[in-house]
């Protein structure tokens, strides 16, 4: 990591690198993706399904299916965790140039897997995320939430109109913030808005292929899809070697840099 980024990072709670994948390779996990999507939608026939403020979530094993919000939907939203549905997936999870910058952000010689998840954004259907931190999700599951860094890969051109993703610059130095208080299911995962300043809203306009790095307290989150062009993303955390996965409870190595 340049002295650049390890500014923004302790300041303003993430990183970009742009541009990082060529067009060849997006191709292919382009095609990995909706691959995966297809997939789990027909798995998702004989899985265990329940129903949050309204939202369809089904179960297939160790792997959550989200479908978007508009009942009855049969759109994948997202998919979490993902690395394990495709061959392509999994060896993101040994990529260099993932896991040479979260080996510093770690401070670890060796990282292994902590979650993973396939964000599908789809053209004029695909709902926004509510702000809203990792940390929080994940304090009750583990003892080192400090230590769990998070690594966008853009598939797609990511601009305002295509829901970008979004984050609040510095929230991540005030800790875990309060939830929402709205007597919903879910709104205590979200970030209550007198929390932080939304006037610190850094828009990810980046293009396909990029890597945003950010902070498990960072807040973040975005907007709808509104416009005619896709905005699929996959999000890799990782974490110090030896512990074990979020959901599946299995333990999946980076292999070592070269």
């Amino acid at each position: 990591m340049t002295p650049e980024e390890w500014h923004c990072w302790r300041e303003s709670g993430y990183f970009v690198r742009t541009q990082q994948f060529d067009g060849e390779e997006l191709a292919r996990l382009r095609e990995a993706v909706e691959a995966v999507a297809v997939g789990v939608a027909a798995a998702s026939a004989a899985g265990r399904t329940y129903w949050l403020d309204g939202k369809r979530f089904v179960d297939v094993g160790t792997t959550t299916v989200q479908f978007e919000h508009s009942p009855p939907s049969d759109t994948v939203r997202v998919v979490e965790p993902v690395h394990d549905q495709h061959p392509l997936l999994d060896a993101l999870v040994d990529d260099p140039r993932i896991t040479a910058p979260m080996r510093a952000l770690i401070g670890t010689p060796e990282v292994t897997l902590w979650s993973d998840k396939l964000n599908l954004k789809r053209p004029r259907e695909g709902t926004g995320f509510g702000w809203h931190q990792d940390a929080p999700y994940w304090v009750h599951s583990c003892d080192h939430v400090d230590k769990l860094p998070n690594v966008m890969i853009t598939l797609d051109d990511a601009h305002a109109g295509n829901g970008c993703f979004r984050v609040i610059a510095g929230s991540h130095r005030a800790g875990c913030l309060p939830g929402t208080d709205d007597g919903t299911q879910l709104g205590g995962f979200y970030t209550d808005p007198s929390a932080f300043d939304l006037s610190r809203q850094v828009a990810f306009e980046v293009p396909a292929g990029s890597l945003i790095f950010f902070d498990p307290f960072t807040v973040h989150g975005s907007e709808p899809n509104a416009s005619d062009a896709p905005r699929r993303a996959l999000v890799y955390t990782y974490q110090p070697a030896g512990f074990a996965m979020l959901k599946s409870g299995c333990v999946r190595h980076s292999r070592p840099l070269c």
